[in-house]
């Protein structure tokens, strides 16, 4: 076996484990809390540090921190009847769908949803270009994330030719415009650019290509937009020229780190809105008087029998 063979087999066994362990970090992040979150820790990892040299512990207990002060955010939107809506727009795997399940995981969804549309259908590419993301725009006391928005016609639908010169060129007119309705609606907009060097994007590509629980993320478009990386470069460079206004700017994050990218998005976008505090509602819990009850059921209608995990996985 030669060196270059066996660099490439070390190489591709740390990105299955660094992929491995992400995995685990995401369940992880959904049980924790500030109470356990340190002696969790502790026991999974040592305070092991991931490659860009924040350590587990530490990503752990800011993002934690973090995901409070948007739970915060989160009333202090429903108590002043808000409309709060965030736009995050990248290449393909930067990481749009990782972070904005950190911000969404600890919120209540009836407040803050995700709004990821599917390819128009034919009726809709019959509509006004803005008219089906419209119908997901926020009412008061709501927050609503767009996982990929109205910009995909100056990114994929420019670049793939999935639309004319003209709807391009009149999409860059018309987006300021539209956006400016928006924010004099009262709509608190955020714009976010997650940046990947393709380097780093083709080894998330690599790693959905192996792995059968992320391979649904891998799409025929994303195998020829593999190869127009410089491309997407100059349609975002004159998609930022046309559409980054006083009223609605753009905000560029580097994801080439996930970890520290979530983290730097998340922390600007709570900086970018007030800090004000909310009066905590007391709810009094007093003692049940009577004796605590158990499920019974009518014996046609009996809970699944519990799932026992062969053992052979213990």
């Amino acid at each position: 076996m030669t060196d270059q063979t066996n660099h490439s087999l070390q190489g591709y066994e740390h990105l299955l484990q660094s992929e491995f362990q992400d995995s685990l970090d995401e369940e992880l992040e959904m049980e924790l809390d500030d109470a356990r979150m340190d002696r969790l820790i502790a026991l999974e990892t040592g305070g092991q540090a991931c490659s860009s040299g924040l350590s587990r512990r530490r990503y752990f207990a800011e993002l934690l921190r973090l995901q409070g002060e948007l739970v915060k955010l989160q009333d202090w939107v429903v108590h002043n009847q808000l409309k709060v809506v965030v736009l995050f727009e990248g290449r393909d795997a930067a990481g749009k769908g990782g972070v904005i399940k950190r911000v969404t995981q600890r919120l209540n969804p009836r407040i803050c949803r995700v709004a990821a549309l599917p390819a128009p259908n034919d009726r809709e590419r019959t509509q006004w270009y803005f008219q089906r993301y419209v119908s997901h725009l926020p009412a008061a006391g709501e927050m609503v994330l767009f996982d990929r928005s109205w910009y995909n016609r100056a990114g994929v639908e420019h670049v793939m030719g999935f639309c004319t010169d003209d709807e391009y060129r009149r999409f860059l007119r018309e987006a300021p415009h539209f956006e400016r309705m928006l924010v004099d609606d009262g709509i608190l907009l955020f714009k976010y650019w997650l940046c990947v060097d393709q380097v780093e994007q083709e080894q998330r590509f690599a790693e959905r290509l192996e792995d059968p629980l992320k391979r649904w993320k891998l799409s025929p478009v994303d195998v020829v937009a593999r190869t127009k990386y410089a491309e997407y470069g100059k349609a975002r460079n004159t998609m930022l020229k046309a559409t980054h206004t006083d009223h609605a700017p753009w905000t560029l994050v580097d994801f080439n780190d996930q970890r520290r990218g979530r983290l730097t998005l998340i922390r600007h976008l709570l900086d970018s809105l007030p800090d004000q505090a909310v009066p905590e509602q007391t709810i009094d819990m007093p003692p049940l008087s009577n004796r605590l009850g158990r499920e019974v059921f009518p014996a046609a209608h009996q809970p699944l029998q519990p799932y026992a995990p062969d053992s052979a996985f213990e």
